[in-house]
């Protein structure tokens, strides 16, 4: 069987780099190249990039050329960077898997107009254990109803540029759809000063910024007289980038259309 490519997009960044790893470590897989924004990076070969031995492969700086030579581009950038990529996912039919965060809802309608001629995967979160509790928040908040007040606290490291992560958002999202509300109408994003009493039904978000820390989510179900806290961990940007692969192969061959990694791993109902 004939390796499958597979392109990063904004391979410069933390995330790109472990994801030039975990493909040139992958089987069956080839790395087929890398863009960068940083003129410094330009030219660089991405296993040096990557801390590996020289690959053979320079960094480049033109989308086009990336999505032509790959069958999957895996997309973790800013949300203008995803837009332009997306475009070009649209008109050459490549597949592509999208871990940016920060997208607000026009260049979410945008993603998903591209996503009409390519198979593309948009997940706030690529990691087994994050998605898995998303269908966990969803179903307790179903089950637990709007007697129990529903926060989220979300830590990253302090490069992170979005607050809240969209982890945070998605699981916000799972919380609201097992109430069978909108997010957008309940959501609480901050709070200082004489705020007053919680409103009832609101879903609370708390962000913390320091240090190097990869990612740390919980979901609070506070009751009277009890509490209920789903929380997930992660310690290596690995889980990310395995996820991210993951959802490469998956998408390429598919039809278009946009998908989460729910489809990737068979967790849609």
């Amino acid at each position: 069987m004939a390796e499958i490519g597979i392109g990063i997009a904004g391979c410069g960044g933390k995330m790109g780099r472990v994801l030039v790893a975990e493909v040139a470590g992958a089987a069956g897989v080839r790395l087929t190249g890398g863009t960068a924004r940083a003129a410094a990076l330009q030219g660089m070969d991405l296993g040096v990039l990557a801390g590996l031995e020289p690959l053979g492969i320079a960094i480049g700086q033109d989308p086009e050329a990336l999505f032509a030579g790959a069958s999957a581009v895996i997309d973790f950038t800013t949300p203008e960077a995803t837009l332009r990529h997306a475009a070009i996912a649209g008109r050459i039919g490549t597949a592509l898997v999208i871990g940016t965060t920060g997208v607000s809802a026009g260049q979410a309608e945008a993603i998903a107009a591209a996503a009409r001629s390519a198979p593309i995967v948009w997940s706030p979160n690529m990691s087994l254990g994050v998605n898995l509790l998303l269908g966990l928040v969803e179903q307790v908040a179903s089950i637990l109803g709007p007697d129990y007040d529903i926060e989220i606290l979300e830590m990253h490291h302090r490069l992170k540029r979005d607050a809240p992560s969209g982890t945070a958002l998605g699981l916000g999202e799972a919380a609201a759809r097992g109430r069978g509300i909108i997010l957008d109408q309940v959501a609480t994003r901050s709070r200082d000063g004489q705020i007053g009493a919680r409103p009832g039904g609101s879903i609370g978000f708390a962000t913390l910024r320091g240090g190097d820390v990869v990612g740390d989510h919980s979901v609070i179900f506070a009751g009277l007289g009890e509490r209920l806290e789903l929380t997930h961990k992660a310690a290596d940007r690995r889980i990310y980038a395995s996820g991210a692969l993951r959802a490469a192969l998956w998408a390429v061959g598919r039809a278009p259309g946009l998908y989460g990694m729910k489809d990737v791993l068979g967790l849609t109902t």
